[in-house]
């Protein structure tokens, strides 16, 4: 068994062995995928300013942690919009960055102040959804590719996201607001998953994959590339892969990531992710 690198916290773009690159283990469909990827990772400083926003007067570590964070996300679109354009050089980054931003703006992000979950413990439970899905969505395209340098890179931002579920899951506990109650922190953390059918996804999608000289005979229709978005993923999950993603999702919520909720919780969303990407 092959035992993957562990990479630490602080590496840059440097840091990642370009050279290595081989164009013959490039996949179509994960080159799809990641240059979608890139997208949503490449817009963490929208969600930046939303979060110190929710956590205005928290103290300057606080702030700081999440601008860390920030970088730290951003970093892992350039990352994976560098590889994507070696391995596709009719991929621009920043054009299909500048159409996704366009089109897509969540609207909390224009919203004055407070979070949309309601309070700072429940926006922490969202957040560790959140890195919930990326650590193991990025575990299973290291484990997938074959191409050396994106196995690489997904390695790398696959232990950033677990770290970052860490951040969010000891700040969700620093605060000093009441306990939400079990049901409340579960009914959050569904709500979460269930935004994953919302606009960034497939939109990030459509524009990382429909060049814009073809808008105009491809349409945007939120319904395909949702699915086509889920196709492209599921190519790279293995059931351990989804588990992972909900013990660390049960955890946060207060249960037993080892107990009946969990092992439940698996089987179901790995039949949902199934049946969404047939």
């Amino acid at each position: 068994m092959t035992v993957a690198p562990v990479y630490k916290q602080g590496w840059t773009m440097d840091d990642v062995h370009w050279s290595l690159f081989d164009p013959s283990k490039v996949e179509p469909t994960m080159l799809a995928a990641v240059k979608a990827a890139a997208l949503v990772e490449y817009n963490a400083p929208d969600y930046v300013t939303y979060l110190k926003r929710v956590f205005a007067g928290a103290g300057e570590e606080t702030m700081a942690s999440l601008e860390q964070w920030g970088r730290e996300e951003a970093q892992h679109g350039r990352a994976l919009g560098r590889w994507a354009e070696i391995a596709d050089p009719s991929f621009n980054l920043e054009d299909a960055f500048a159409r996704f931003r366009k089109g897509y703006t969540p609207a909390h992000f224009a919203e004055a102040d407070g979070s949309v979950r309601g309070s700072r413990r429940g926006e922490m439970i969202a957040r560790c959804v959140v890195e919930s899905g990326t650590s193991s969505y990025y575990s299973a395209i290291r484990d997938a590719s074959e191409e050396p340098v994106l196995k690489e890179i997904a390695g790398r931002i696959a232990a950033d996201e677990y770290r970052h579920y860490k951040l969010f899951y000891d700040t969700l506990n620093a605060q000093a607001e009441p306990d939400i109650s079990f049901w409340k922190k579960l009914w959050i953390a569904l709500g979460r998953v269930r935004e994953s059918d919302d606009d960034e996804l497939a939109y990030s999608y459509y524009c990382a994959n429909v060049p814009p000289e073809k808008e105009a005979i491809t349409p945007y229709k939120r319904r395909k590339y949702s699915r086509l978005a889920g196709q492209a993923s599921m190519t790279v999950y293995h059931r351990h892969h989804v588990q992972k993603l909900v013990q660390m999702v049960i955890k946060v919520v207060g249960a037993d990531p080892h107990g009946w909720l969990a092992n439940l919780a698996g089987a179901l969303l790995w039949r949902r992710l199934a049946a969404k990407s047939a």
